[in-house]
């Protein structure tokens, strides 16, 4: 399915996915020790920094039968942090801030630590 949906009392609401991995991604680049997303090339296997504009390819939102949100996130720390703080943090801000945004609650956030990268 492309787009979360919920009915109401005046209308049906339709969030196309796209539009939620925009947000959850803002979110995160927000949290602490959260360089950005990472990108896979298939070919190689090699995982890379997205820039900003491209920053949903590091993340997939799908809906599970029940209606709830399965987001993944796939980033690349900075050197140096705590891993499971960061991604505690990143878990916490993304299902709070996400949420409050859609209305649709969220089943699971998984995080997949693609990279480290040292900031200057």
């Amino acid at each position: 399915m492309k787009a979360s949906s919920m009915n109401t009392h005046m209308g049906n609401i339709s969030i196309d996915n796209e539009v939620i991995a925009q947000y959850a991604g803002s979110v995160a680049n927000e949290c602490f020790g959260i360089v950005g997303m990472a990108g896979i090339n298939m070919k190689d296997g090699v995982f890379r920094l997205l820039k900003k504009e491209s920053m949903t390819r590091g993340i997939n939102v799908s809906l599970t039968p029940n209606g709830k949100l399965v987001i993944d996130f796939h980033v690349i720390v900075s050197y140096g942090v705590n891993i499971p703080a960061v991604c505690d943090n990143l878990i916490d801000s993304v299902k709070y801030k996400v949420e409050e945004f859609t209305g649709l609650e969220i089943e699971k956030i998984n995080i997949y630590v693609e990279g480290v990268k040292v900031i200057d």
